[in-house]
């Protein structure tokens, strides 16, 4: 069986990160632009990587696209209108393109990375560097590396090896049914 492919989406409205299904990372920064501007200028950067109507090269559309969910304990204000905003447009789109995807909590997140929920930026940049090598300072790279391994974990090809005890924290993910791989 083939590797599946595989998208790890650390969505923000400044900075989202991509882990391509070939493993490379990428960032969309939306510059300057506001509102739903904003929210199609990040989707429009997603969709080479998850579209099977509109592949980047023909081989990066998704099997799984695994996105972190909302950080609720730290949104306030008018950021939190936004942020949901923008969460639900990717997820609405990803749900009409018929592409599975699984939303992994942050805590969870962190635990399977680090093995403690309430790990921080740095410590999940440090898991990254001493579990793959890959020494990458954008926080939301970061966050798209580990999901995209969380999702490989979960349809059994793990990219690094972990302590059941971070392995375990996948438990609380709902995983949809994937095709393909």
């Amino acid at each position: 069986m083939s590797t599946p492919r595989v998208v790890g989406l650390d969505l923000s409205l400044t900075a989202t990160g991509i882990a391509t299904a070939s493993g490379d990372l990428a960032r969309v920064d939306p510059k300057d632009l506001r509102g739903v501007a904003r929210f199609d200028h990040i989707r429009l950067a997603v969709v080479p990587h998850v579209d099977p109507a509109m592949p980047f090269d023909g081989s990066k559309t998704a099997d799984l696209v695994v996105i972190e969910g909302p950080s609720y304990g730290s949104m306030s204000g008018a950021g939190h209108h936004e942020s949901a905003g923008l969460w639900w447009h990717i997820v609405y789109h990803l749900d009409w393109w018929g592409i599975s995807y699984a939303v992994v909590p942050p805590a969870t997140l962190k635990k399977y990375a680090t093995g403690s929920g309430s790990a921080d930026k740095p410590d999940m940049r440090m898991a990254l560097f001493k579990r793959t090598g890959i020494d990458e300072k954008d926080n939301n790279k970061v966050d798209a590396a580990w999901l995209r391994m969380a999702g490989l974990d979960h349809l059994g090809h793990p990219v690094v090896e972990l302590p059941q005890l971070h392995r375990g924290a996948l438990a609380k993910v709902a995983w949809p049914e994937v095709s393909g791989g």
